[in-house]
């Protein structure tokens, strides 16, 4: 292998590892891989498009870890899955006909969002645990909840980073308090909306594949083998780590515009 394809195939398959590693303890893996492959030379369209691809399957292990808690889910908040699907398909269309110039222009504000949104977990989780289930859920709760989901959905299949934090709180709002229930809900809605972008990205050839299937090989080995350096690290310095490189991000494409 050339000298230059082995160090970009390391920087991806490292990224990836990473991500895993990092959504395993805390979530917002994507702002790792998504500039790592804009650095690598794809285009900012399929760069984010590739990302979602590779990352996804590390989401079926947690699902399947998840499997207990989903059994003790209310059967109507699997009403979300439809805005889900519908969400995460309008947002993969609106990605695939937003060209590459454009996109290019709202990476910066895209990752400072999702940076936000990042550091807003730990507040958003205090307040969850504090919360009182809501105890009158009426039609037009339920209405509401949808509604709001399919705007989550929409974003999630455009760029994606940071909809865990915004799942998580709009499952609060709904009246949820048990933080593994609240979270294998969200790792299926997550799963889904990406899931349907994917089948959406693949079937417009917008996926760069030998990226992916390195990639996807480092994501459930940073999912499942770096869980427990993280443990070790301690998920509070990952969090620190990840919100100061999401800064760094966002100002050096702010930079680079």
């Amino acid at each position: 292998m050339h000298g230059l394809d082995l160090l970009h195939a390391g920087a991806a398959f490292g990224a990836a590892f990473l991500a895993g590693l990092i959504n395993s303890v805390a979530g917002g893996g994507t702002l790792v891989t998504f500039p790592t492959l804009i650095w690598l030379g794809l285009n900012s369209v399929a760069a984010n498009a590739t990302s979602t691809v590779a990352i996804w399957p590390a989401t079926l292990g947690s699902s399947w870890g998840y499997r207990r808690e989903l059994r003790t889910v209310e059967p109507r908040l699997f009403w979300l899955l439809v805005p889900s699907v519908i969400g995460g398909l309008a947002g993969a269309w609106l990605l695939k006909f937003t060209p590459p110039a454009v996109f290019d222009k709202l990476i910066p504000y895209l990752i400072l969002f999702a940076t936000l949104l990042f550091m807003a977990q730990e507040p958003v989780q205090r307040w969850m645990k504090t919360a009182e289930s809501a105890k009158h859920q009426s039609a037009a709760w339920l209405a509401g909840a949808l509604v709001f989901q399919l705007f989550v959905a929409i974003y999630g299949g455009y760029f994606g980073a940071g909809i865990g934090i915004l799942m998580l709180a709009a499952l609060s709002v709904m009246g949820l308090t048990e933080m593994h229930q609240m979270n294998s809900l969200k790792v299926l809605l997550g799963g889904t909306m990406n899931g349907v972008a994917i089948v959406y990205f693949v079937s417009n050839h917008m996926v760069f594949w030998p990226d992916v299937v390195l990639m996807a090989v480092g994501a459930i080995v940073g999912g499942y083998g770096g869980a427990g350096m993280a443990r070790k690290v301690g998920g509070r310095v990952v969090r620190r780590i990840v919100i100061v490189v999401g800064f760094g991000l966002a100002v050096s494409f702010f930079v680079r515009r």
